[in-house]
């Protein structure tokens, strides 16, 4: 499904000299499996899936998604692909000015799900995550455990085939994305996750990987892989 080959990436600083983010990083994740990777801020977790997602390129190595290395499709074979993730940033990017119902259905409808079908989805998915209550609400009127409620639900009301998710237990309580993921899971999505909460990732029972200063510990196969 998801898989980091020798991956490296480099940033250089505005004042010289170069900030290596990601170190030569391998990892598979198979189709089904539930993986986090733990690592206090800083790591290179973000930059992790910004690379999954295809946000940035490699500077080194290759990032295989679905089979199709990333550093070879141009901007319409990318679309393509992200078509069948579902993507949670670490900062939710909600539009602020739609409400909770628009935020989930303006997704659907960009993958051309017609108006009816779209607002029965996001209610449904809204329900799934404890929203439903509050359709209407804007993005600043929800807490903070909220609004990454709502960008789970986002992600997953598309039927993901893979849901990516950076930092989705930042709020106090992280226990009810934790739900959300674990049941997206428990229904065949393969699902990875980059966290600061090991804790809670091993409650969920995921394969833990571990960064730290842009170096992956742990097995980097899913069980059984050699």
């Amino acid at each position: 499904m998801l898989e980091f080959r020798g991956v490296s990436k480099i940033y250089a600083r505005a004042a010289g000299g170069r900030v290596h983010a990601l170190v030569e990083a391998t990892f598979r994740v198979a189709p089904g499996e539930l993986v986090a990777v733990c690592g206090p801020t800083g790591a290179g977790k973000s930059t992790l899936c910004r690379l999954a997602w295809g946000e940035e390129r490699a500077s080194r190595g290759s990032v295989v998604l679905g089979g199709e290395p990333l550093e070879s499709l141009g901007g319409r074979g990318l679309a393509r692909l992200r078509r069948r993730i579902g993507i949670v940033p670490q900062e939710p990017r909600l539009v602020p000015d739609r409400t909770v119902l628009g935020n989930v259905t303006i997704v659907l409808r960009a993958l051309g799900m017609g108006r009816s079908a779209a607002r029965t989805r996001a209610y449904e998915a809204l329900g799934t995550a404890g929203l439903g209550a509050k359709p209407n609400a804007l993005p600043a009127e929800l807490a903070l455990g909220e609004r990454q409620q709502l960008a789970v639900a986002r992600a997953l009301a598309t039927a993901p085939d893979l849901v990516l998710a950076d930092e989705p237990f930042a709020a106090e309580d992280g226990a009810p994305v934790a739900a959300l993921l674990r049941a997206a899971h428990a229904q065949g999505t393969t699902v990875l996750i980059a966290t600061r909460a090991a804790r809670l990732a091993g409650e969920l029972g995921a394969r833990l990987l571990t960064l730290e200063a842009g170096r992956l510990g742990g097995a980097g196969g899913p069980p059984g892989h050699a």
